[in-house]
């Protein structure tokens, strides 16, 4: 299983109060209401549908699915399918993963924002809140450009709290409006309308009645305005509508009551309705303008709909490691060549080079020959002492990589960088990357080529405790630690070709250390193919069992149950693809330590998150470890339809065999919170139990397993910070954290670092004192030349006076340079020559444009979102010196609609309609045609052809009409 605890790599934290839960909509969780949740995730759905949609019509496919609000995350993923291979066999996860870690950055506003105004358009901070929304949107554009897709979805979640909350708390639902305020989205537009500081907005309520207590002239005059809210004082402006409700005390002041939709029993819960569709097609419209910006291809990637495996690789380049590097281009290249064009083929590549004192750079991309490239261009040389900067180059991966990837590391080396195990396994912790070590020669002597002489080598092998530091990181992260020597490497290597698929669950995974002979059962079911199970150790023994009772050795490299694979500590034993379903179990005896795990290809899987109950009732993501000894709850969704009934949700000791059962409380089909009473004090993984309901036969339900590989565990303290989710680059940024203990007070350390060096000060060290609170700051700076886009992740650490127990708060950041160019680009039709017969596919038509961004930055591209006719590009410079790029657009008569869309270098989008009614006519308009973004404007010239245009600016030129939404 892939387990998933987003919060701790973005804007997700926790504070040192559980703050209330009054001051927007719900946001996960709320009998009968619509929540920040739904809103984000039917948004999403809805707009994904669309583009999928788009994308088989233009390639001339059916695309039937309804697109409403009752879509299914799964029937999405299902119907954006173009793969010929069965929906059953692809991967779900990262669709699943993509929306939830977009609605947790939403819910999370709640928490680490619950005062902000701004942040939730209270007391009329229109202009604000519009910044936030605004500069989140400008965020998601930067970082989707620099293929930063987890920072991207944390600010767009941030922002569409603050989108949504405006239909909640402000009176856009009760003036009558019938579309979504586009304004919000739209910087160059003025916000108009708005009531005055001194203007009476509402009237005291009339209990239990307090529909109509917004006064008659605001609404007459579509004036707008939003409630006061405070949790500390009632004094708010004479005459103003407040939020309303029970932790609001503005409320009880002249006017009383309140205008919040957030739930069905607010003051005005009668509209709360209303509200969340307007906030869906808000969302919506967000979402739309992103998709213009970035592209439809881009924009899947970013719902996570074009992630299947990750193909990653950190490289140790000293000396000696020629064969370990050629074996690495091998294993890639044939990973690479025999899945290109399938389903199986890696959507995205990563790669880190180490030695010493050098490490990276991280190259990132997808394009698998660009791979090919930089991993082709290694080269080992140097390295003239043994250690190595093993740690520093995981880190970058660890940062660089998609949420719960598989990363492998080449080494013969032991890590130089030994300050850094707690940050990587912090990271393994946060992303849920798997790590496995394939080490060679590493109880041998190794040849290191001296730095300092051509022909000299000096022999050194890898101290036990090295080897010991790798393996604990293996087995933390869920990986191995495959210890073979270079001549048997590329057997060893089948691990990569197993984990480099789409669909990967863990069904089982234990370590035993000191090693015990023991008895394991695990559960097969009939989603699963390709089992295989895995058994790392110096000289375990063990033997088989199929549910029929047939066994095999695992001396037995090729038997009844499958074929077994034996390469220094690693047996990898294939199943047979019959006869799998039902309980298996393996007997292991060994002296010494050893690790078991059992995975398959499924699309049944599931993600889990803590999460932490606000004062209200409802739930916000906790950043960081639980508190050991208390009560906590997950939030688990699980992916693969309706057929799945979940039965147990378990805490399994990683390195024992004590349990913690959780109680489970069904939210829907999918989605489930769990509660345990007490978090124990060993290491532990998620296990989920359940039953698979197939509706195709009438057989009985099949017991299914599943399991999360990293190792979680609890903490006696907690840390936590407040941060935005930007920074300047070469601007100092503060940030404030707390740390937290139900333990005795005394010094506790502290360590921060980021994963691209960035400059981090910080204090050494804090002092609980007796009340066992503290609090410090951090400084972060971006370097001034960093590029927008860029994402950072700032990991803080705490470790307790005994250094027996810690804890951590990790923090994404974008670095964005200040965005001052909110103008669109502009359109300007040049001529439309259209000279179509009643028979259209025997002529065709030519539209020419000029595109130009003003006093802007300049235009990053144009492409078609519709029509399917030719179109060229070129550039030129006007007669006033402006950049003009011209385009020329040629399509069959039989397609007669084109939309031209214009990104300029900021990601400020705007879009060129045409349309041609009635054949031969040639007409070339003068002037400039442009409208604002969220208007459609049809020009009509002599009654044989309509333009329609939707720009950023306002009409100038032509005779036209314009809405705005």
């Amino acid at each position: 299983m892939v387990s998933l605890v987003v919060v701790a790599v973005f804007l997700l934290c926790g504070t040192l109060f559980q703050p209330p839960q009054t001051a927007a909509f719900k946001p996960l969780f709320q009998d009968g209401s619509i929540t920040h949740r739904e809103i984000t995730q039917m948004a999403i759905l809805r707009k994904t549908a669309e583009v999928c949609r788009d994308i088989a019509t233009a390639q001339g496919r059916d695309f039937t699915l309804p697109i409403n609000n009752r879509l299914t995350t799964s029937a999405v993923h299902k119907a954006c399918t173009t793969s010929s291979t069965s929906s059953s066999a692809l991967a779900t996860l990262s669709f699943y993963s993509a929306i939830t870690e977009t609605y947790l950055s939403n819910a999370a506003v709640d928490q680490v924002f619950a005062l902000s105004e701004a942040h939730h358009i209270d007391n009329e901070a229109f202009s604000e809140g519009r910044d936030l929304i605004t500069r989140g949107v400008a965020a998601v554009k930067a970082s989707v450009q620099q293929k930063s897709y987890i920072s991207a979805r944390i600010s767009l979640g941030a922002l569409c709290h603050t989108l949504q909350d405006f239909y909640s708390h402000s009176n856009w639902v009760e003036l009558g409006s019938t579309a979504p305020f586009s304004t919000l989205i739209k910087p160059d537009l003025p916000l108009n309308n708005i009531a005055g500081p001194s203007t009476p907005t509402c009237k005291s309520c009339t209990w239990p009645n307090c529909g109509d207590n917004i006064l008659p002239e605001i609404l007459l005059q579509k004036k707008l305005t939003s409630g006061y809210f405070s949790i500390f004082s009632s004094t708010k402006p004479a005459g103003k509508c407040s939020h309303g409700g029970f932790f609001d005390r503005t409320s009880s002041r002249e006017p009383t009551g309140g205008i919040n939709k957030d739930d069905i029993s607010s003051d005005h819960g009668f509209l709360h309705l209303r509200a969340a569709e307007m906030a869906i097609n808000a969302t919506m419209e967000v979402l739309q303008d992103i998709r213009l910006a970035t592209g439809d291809q881009a924009f899947l990637r970013l719902m996570g709909l074009r992630q299947t495996s990750v193909l990653a690789f950190v490289i140790d380049t000293t000396g000696s490691m020629s064969d370990d590097i050629e074996e690495a281009k091998r294993v890639s290249f044939s990973i690479i060549d025999s899945r290109r064009g399938t389903s199986e083929e890696p959507s995205e590549y990563i790669l880190v080079p180490f030695n010493d004192p050098d490490f990276g750079p991280l190259t990132r991309t997808e394009d698998a020959d660009l791979f090919k490239r930089s991993i082709n261009s290694l080269s080992a040389s140097g390295g003239g002492d043994l250690p190595e900067m093993c740690l520093s180059g995981l880190l970058l991966a660890l940062a660089g990589a998609p949420q719960s990837s598989d990363i492998f590391v080449f080494t013969d080396a032991a890590a130089k960088d030994l300050e850094l195990k707690s940050t990587v396994q912090v990271m393994i912790e946060c992303t849920k990357s798997t790590v496995t070590f394939l080490l060679t020669s590493p109880f041998s002597f190794r040849r290191r080529r001296d730095v300092s002489q051509s022909q000299g080598f000096t022999s050194r092998s890898i101290p036990l405790s090295d080897i010991q530091l790798y393996r604990d990181l293996a087995h933390v992260s869920g990986g191995q630690a495959i210890e073979v020597t270079k001549a048997t490497l590329s057997l060893a290597t089948a691990v990569i070709t197993d984990a480099s698929t789409s669909a990967l669950v863990t069904l089982f995974q234990v370590v035993r250390n000191p090693g015990i002979a023991e008895n394991f059962t695990f559960v097969l079911d009939p989603s699963l193919s390709n089992v295989t199970v895995y058994v790392t150790g110096d000289s375990p023994v063990f033997t088989l069992y199929s549910p029929t009772g047939v066994s095999q050795s695992g001396s037995v490299a090729d038997g009844p149950l499958g074929s077994i694979l034996t390469v220094g500590n690693l047996k990898r034993v294939k199943l047979n693809s019959t006869g799998q379903t039902g309980e298996w179990k393996i007997s292991i005896n060994s002296t010494s330590s050893y690790s078991l795990k059992v995975t398959g290809q499924s699309s049944v899987n599931f993600l889990f998150n803590f999460v932490e109950r606000l004062e209200g009732g409802d739930f916000t993501p906790k950043a960081n470890r639980p508190f050991t000894g208390r009560n906590a709850t997950l939030f688990v969704s699980v992916t693969g339809g309706d057929s799945v009934t979940v039965t147990d949700v378990l805490l399994v000791e990683a390195s024992g065999s004590n349990v913690v059962n959780g109680t489970i409380k069904a939210l829907g089909a999918t989605d489930f919170l769990v509660n345990i009473d007490r978090i124990p004090e060993w290491p532990f993984v998620v296990q989920l139990k359940g039953l698979l309901n197939d509706s195709t036969t009438r057989s009985l339900p099949s017991r299914f397993q599943r399991q999360s590989p990293t190792q979680q565990q609890g903490s006696r303290f907690t840390i936590t910070a407040q941060p935005n989710s930007t920074i300047e680059p070469g601007t100092p940024f503060v940030l404030n954290f707390t740390l937290v203990t139900n333990a005795t007070g005394g010094s506790y350390t502290i360590r921060a670092r980021t994963d691209r060096s960035f400059s981090v000060s910080f204090p050494s060290s804090l002092n609980a004192g007796t009340e066992g609170s503290a609090q410090g700051t951090i400084t972060l700076t971006a370097p001034s030349n960093t590029e927008s886009g860029t994402d950072v992740t700032l990991t803080i650490e705490a470790e307790d006076p005994e250094s027996s127990d810690s804890n951590y708060v990790a923090l994404r950041f974008t670095v964005m340079t200040k965005v001052t160019d909110f103008s669109s680009p502009v359109c300007q039709v040049v001529s439309i020559k259209a000279d179509c017969p009643v028979e259209c596919s025997r002529a065709s038509w030519e539209l020419s444009t000029n595109l130009t961004d003003g006093n802007g930055t300049g235009i990053a591209g144009v492409s078609l979102s519709r029509g399917n006719g030719s179109l060229s590009l070129s550039n030129v410079m006007s007669a006033d010196g402006t950049n003009v790029t011209v385009a020329f657009y040629n399509a069959s008569c039989c397609s007669q609609e084109v939309e031209l869309v214009a990104v300029d270098r900021v990601g400020n989008v705007g879009t060129c309609f045409t349309s041609i009614k009635s054949p031969s006519t040639t007409v070339s308009p003068s002037g400039s045609t442009t409208v604002s973004p969220s208007g459609s404007t049809t020009v009509s010239l002599n009654g044989s052809y309509s333009v329609s245009f939707s720009m950023c600016v306002a009409l100038v030129g032509l005779l036209v009409s314009f809405l705005y939404g």
